[in-house]
């Protein structure tokens, strides 16, 4: 035997093979990424060349890991097995069906990239974790048979093509190797993906541009996902620069007069209001849908002109991209966590929350949701912190018109929130409903005959339907005895998108905020730039109650109030203030930009040095944040 067998026996060969395969479907499927998005990818020919080298890095990284699984699977097989001819035909056979999940992986990658403009990441490992609902979303959502016919159609073509160019198999399965030989090759591959795995930070190796989409084209699939397993939740001292607690707390207190316990006292002169309040947060009702933000579609009509009733805020931005953390920001008033948002971890009971204040004031208070509140642990979050909860299985069959994997259609929905509503009324207790809606989400799907465009057939009908729904609902809600004590409030629980060329492209954060009380609230613009954390503490501003707080957010109508948005995503935390925005980012750096320019679908960026103040600041809110999650200081019985 040669020294070639000796080092590298022939079986191995089937490794190359595979690493082969993995690399050149990888490259595929980053080009068709790249033909998608044409209009936002950075074209010149250094950025492409970035792009598919460090591609092609990972590709390379990830294949490695990848053929883990088979590397011992090629140890511990013996030669009888090996080289007999069931076991080639076994052999071939695996090499088709890990084609069809290569060729599956690109298919998939193309629709999360169409819904995010991002590679695989924590929100796909999100959906993972809650299959139910992942996969009825995508039976409903698209023609599954045929598209596994289709990767079938073309697996088998491929397969086909590769049997006949390569004479690999007329030489691989005659090997003979012994164990030992099969032993020092097999540890050779397997130290390999051990070392790249303490050597390799795609995170940071990828940032080849100041484009985004650049960024995420020269990731890898499958190395994203299991990336996002490992960072789901970030520790912010960790990760993040951060700076002596004591200058950070003496900061916050300048800020926001949250003292180092993380208390400040709310007190107001007269008499606190018992209002009734109906709180609907809509599914990714981004501003840019709306035609009070200037889109020309008519897809919110009766938002639109209800807007013109309502205490309307129009420079209102979502702390996030997924509605836990519309959840967490405007129940709990902080700003976003980076990794798992709060409503998702597992300490996080006894919060010092909206529900908590509520019932401390006599309130009945209620989260009430379309769907299954199991999802996204809703339900544990809710329970523990201040609300009764009712959600998809507490609706009789009666009650369900119309429904898909998500949950009951909006009208549904409603009218089991006007149930809950005169309940509380029979009994004498004012109440706090919080409405989540579910029928603006992929599928899309509702009753057909309500609006103009028919179910199923994308986005705009999935507005425009839930534009209907409110409309009725608050029509049904005039006939109401608590009407006229009742404010209504409609605010969106994220954007209904995350791409951008910017990591954190602020038009996509903006949502509308609307409180609706004709006996109570005047019609009025407020053009503060705000975020969802400040909704609470306006909100109990206008019913003049008194209160201990530990909250981040502050009443946006105080003429003193100190105009600032947070925004985020799973990495990196933004600080926007007076047409700057400061990027904190899990390498410990920080990045400033002036926004040039936003409009309703883009924002134009020009980097500039960091700004002391507004760097303490934005290191201020994060840092603090974590502090007291970590402290337990933002509980409700703690002080």
């Amino acid at each position: 035997m040669n020294n070639t067998q000796t080092y590298f026996p022939k079986r191995f060969k089937l490794i190359v093979l595979l690493i082969g395969i993995f690399i050149v479907i990888s490259f595929v499927t980053r080009t068709i990424l790249l033909f998608t998005s044409l209009n936002e990818v950075d074209l010149g020919v250094l950025s492409l060349l970035k792009v598919y080298g460090v591609g092609l890095l990972y590709d390379l990284v990830a294949s490695f890991y990848y053929v883990i699984p088979y590397v011992i699977y090629l140890i511990v097989v013996p030669n009888k097995i090996f080289n007999s001819k069931i076991h080639q035909l076994i052999v071939k056979l695996f090499i088709f069906i890990q084609m069809y999940i290569l060729i599956f992986n690109g298919f998939s990658e193309w629709f999360f990239w169409e819904e995010f403009g991002k590679r695989f990441n924590f929100i796909a490992v999100d959906y993972l974790v809650y299959t139910h609902e992942v996969i009825h979303n995508i039976l409903e959502s698209y023609p599954i048979p045929l598209l596994l016919s289709i990767i079938f159609v073309i697996s088998t073509i491929l397969f086909f093509l590769l049997m006949k160019k390569t004479h690999l198999f007329k030489t691989v399965f005659d090997a003979h190797e012994s164990f030992t030989q099969r032993l020092k090759t097999g540890l050779i591959w397997l130290l390999i993906p051990v070392a790249l795995f303490n050597i390799f930070n795609q995170q940071e190796l990828t940032k080849v541009s100041l484009n985004q989409y650049n960024n995420e084209l020269a990731k890898n699939g499958f190395y994203s996902l299991f990336s996002a397993f490992r960072n789901n939740t970030l520790d912010y001292d960790e990760f993040y620069v951060s700076k002596d607690i004591n200058i950070v707390l003496s900061n916050l207190e300048k800020q926001t007069g949250l003292n180092a316990q993380k208390i400040k006292m709310i007190n107001k002169e007269g008499e606190e209001k018992k209002y009734n309040v109906m709180l609907i947060m809509v599914e990714s009702l981004s501003a840019e849908y709306m035609g009070i933000y200037g889109d020309k579609k008519n897809l919110t009509p009766h938002l639109d002109a209800l807007s013109k009733k309502s205490l309307f805020f129009d420079h209102f931005y979502a702390t996030g991209t997924r509605t836990v953390r519309g959840m967490e920001a405007v129940t709990l008033s902080i700003p976003p966590t980076p990794g798992r948002s709060i409503v998702k971890r597992p300490d996080n009971h006894g919060m010092f929350s909206a529900g908590f204040i509520f019932r401390e004031k006599g309130y009945e208070s209620k989260f009430i949701y379309a769907g299954h509140g199991y999802f996204d642990n809703m339900n544990s979050f809710f329970s523990h912190n201040g609300f009764d909860i009712i959600d998809r299985t507490d609706l009789s069959d009666e009650e369900i018109t119309f429904a898909n994997v998500w949950g009951v259609c909006d009208e549904d929905l409603f009218a089991r929130s006007m149930k809950e509503a005169d309940k509380s009324y029979e009994n004498n207790k004012p109440f706090f409903n919080f409405i989540m809606t579910t029928s603006n989400h992929r599928p899309y799907t509702y009753p057909e005959g309500k609006i103009d465009i028919p179910s199923h057939t994308g986005r705009d009908g999935g507005v425009k339907y839930t534009d209907f729904s409110i409309d009725k609902f608050l029509k049904n809600a005039e006939k109401k005895p608590w009407f006229d004590n009742t404010i209504f409030i409609v605010v969106a629980d994220h954007n209904g998108g995350s791409a951008g060329k910017n990591a954190l492209p602020t038009w996509r954060y903006k949502i509308p905020l609307m409180m609706y009380a004709p006996a109570i609230v005047s019609p009025e613009v407020n053009s503060k730039i705000s975020s969802q954390i400040d909704l609470m503490p306006t909100l109990f501003s206008l019913m003049n109650w008194s209160y201990k707080s530990k909250f981040y957010g502050e009443d946006m109508l105080d003429e003193d109030f100190k105009e600032r948005a947070f925004i985020g995503n799973y990495q990196k935390l933004g600080y926007m203030k007076d047409n700057k925005l400061v990027v904190l980012s899990s390498d410990k750096t920080v990045t400033q930009y002036k926004i040039m320019k936003e409009s309703l679908r883009g924002v134009k960026y020009k980097e500039i040095q960091p700004l002391e103040e507004d760097e303490l600041n934005a290191i201020t809110y994060y840092q603090s944040a974590s502090y007291f999650y970590k402290k337990h200081l933002d509980r409700w019985d703690s002080n």
